[in-house]
């Protein structure tokens, strides 16, 4: 099966979209904000063309690993990558399951050592997992 080099692209554009709403002010942002201890100050420093750049740079690392997780496997008689498993919902699945058994173990991981909150890890794999099934369901649907 060939890459849609584009649904990758697109997908790859999805995590600064799903972070624009998820890291909203009035959904999760002033939680995060107060669980990492980001101020506004703080936040003003940031360097947008680097940081959004090498983010988008990084979710397209990401859309082209969940390429294969969504196309390829199966058993032998229900391959991936035909009918009827190119849905949105398919993609979504596995992206989910990539976001719960890749995204929670290392941000989990890391805010053991960090002494981050169990409310700063669900926020974080929460934005994870919504962001891998909305970019597995994007690459699988758009055949």
């Amino acid at each position: 099966m060939d890459i849609n080099w584009l649904a990758l692209i697109v997908a790859a554009i999805l995590p600064l979209v799903t972070g624009f709403i998820w890291y909203n002010p009035k959904v999760f942002g002033t939680a995060w904000m107060k669980e990492t201890g980001m101020t506004e100050e703080k936040a003003k420093e940031m360097n947008p063309a680097k940081t959004y750049g090498l983010a988008v740079v990084m979710a397209f690392l990401l859309a082209f690993f969940i390429w294969p997780q969504v196309f390829l496997g199966g058993a032998p008689d229900m391959p991936h990558g035909v009918e009827p498993f190119l849905t949105f919902k398919h993609g979504a699945l596995h992206g989910s399951m990539l976001g719960l058994f890749v995204a929670l173990p290392v941000l989990a991981t890391n805010a053991l050592f960090e002494q981050k909150t169990f409310k700063y890890v669900l926020i974080n794999v929460g934005y994870w997992v919504i962001t891998m099934a909305l970019m597995g369901g994007l690459i699988n649907a758009w055949v």
